[in-house]
């Protein structure tokens, strides 16, 4: 089903033109009698197509909790009564009558005139009508080293407070709140949940205040999911009691790795496993054989069981083991060293 095309253009045109004339007049008018009136917040629109025909449109409204559904016309022709003077952002979408939905149309915010009023009912002016100024300055990719999308923008000004910014992520057929941030906190907005990396989102920015005053949205802002930075490796705990001595000799594609691995605590290591880890780098290394443990490989991880005879490592004793193994390119080197999980200190 083809996109509803032109909403900004022609909604411009009858709504925000027609709001900054009737709007003012009006507004002023009855300002003096300290009350409000009730509008109409109208839109037009060009016609969509669809291969078995179009059965109608729904008008979706901007409200402090989201966009919610707010009329529906069989026409080009839709709106819905709103506070005379307010303006009200809204997008449409049509529908066929298997229940397919067109993508969105572009938001467009306009303001309730009289033009199409219906009687009006005077209320109590409220406090505060001033709705916070627009974002603007929407940046991607301002956080780099976070997964997902991450993207930033100007503070807006308001004329008591800014109290939060809704952010909305356009999808195949309307738009959701994929997220709110504090007003008075960060500009930087993150979302990875459900996101697809290297595929880019739309989103645009809501400023919100107290009085629950919306702004009129940013522009929109097309945002890449990045893969964002690796997480440094943590450094890891050394066991000052566990002191391995690693020597290597090389001959042709072998390698002869002796190692000796002392108790340098002060109570005895009744039975112990020594693990022998190198880098992805190596991942040539085969083990061949080994000797005074019983030794087998997973991945590029050699490890060393005691065996019945020198199981028990005294306090200040050490014990001698080794392994034959094979390998291509450079000669490989352990990158961690692990008596019973803990890390080793090395000499």
């Amino acid at each position: 089903m083809a996109p509803v095309e032109n909403g900004v253009e022609n909604g411009v045109e009858n709504g925000v033109e027609n709001g900054a004339e009737n709007g003012a007049e009006n507004g002023a008018e009855k300002g003096a009698q300290n009350s409000i009136e009730t509008g109409y917040a109208s839109i037009c629109w060009n016609a969509s197509s669809d291969d078995t025909g179009v059965v109608g449109y729904d008008i979706y409204r901007l409200d402090v909790g989201g966009f919610v559904h707010a009329a529906s016309t069989t026409s080009t022709v839709g709106g819905f009564s709103g506070e005379l003077g307010r303006l009200y952002t809204m997008y449409v979408v049509a529908k066929d009558a298997a229940g397919n939905v067109s993508p969105p149309s572009r938001l467009i915010t306009v303001a309730a005139t009289l033009g199409m009023s219906p009687t009006s009912t005077p209320t109590p002016t409220p406090g505060d009508r001033e709705p916070p100024s627009q974002p603007t300055g929407l940046r991607d990719a301002c956080l780099m080293d976070y997964e997902g999308v991450t993207f930033c923008w100007q503070r807006s000004t308001d004329n008591v407070a800014v109290t939060a910014y809704d952010v909305y992520r356009e999808t195949a057929t309307g738009y959701v709140k994929a997220g709110t941030l504090d007003g008075a906190g960060s500009t930087n907005f993150m979302e990875r949940a459900g996101l697809v990396i290297g595929q880019r989102y739309t989103y645009v920015v809501v400023a919100r205040d107290a009085a629950g005053n919306l702004s009129v949205p940013s522009e929109p802002l097309s945002a890449l999911a990045r893969e964002g930075l690796p997480s440094p490796s943590p450094t890891p705990t050394i066991d000052p009691t566990c002191v391995v001595s690693y020597r290597a000799a090389t001959w042709g594609s072998r390698v002869n790795a002796e190692i000796t691995v002392r108790n340098a605590g002060t109570t005895a290591i009744d039975g112990w496993t020594l693990t022998v880890g190198y880098p992805a780098a190596a991942s040539s290394v085969r083990l061949v054989s080994g000797w005074s443990a019983d030794w087998t490989q997973s991945g590029t991880e050699l490890t060393g069981v005691s065996k019945r005879w020198n199981k028990v490592l005294h306090a200040r004793s050490a014990t001698q083991i080794g392994f034959t193994a094979s390998y291509s390119g450079s000669v490989p080197a352990p990158a961690t060293l692990r008596l019973n999980g803990r890390t080793c200190a090395t000499s």
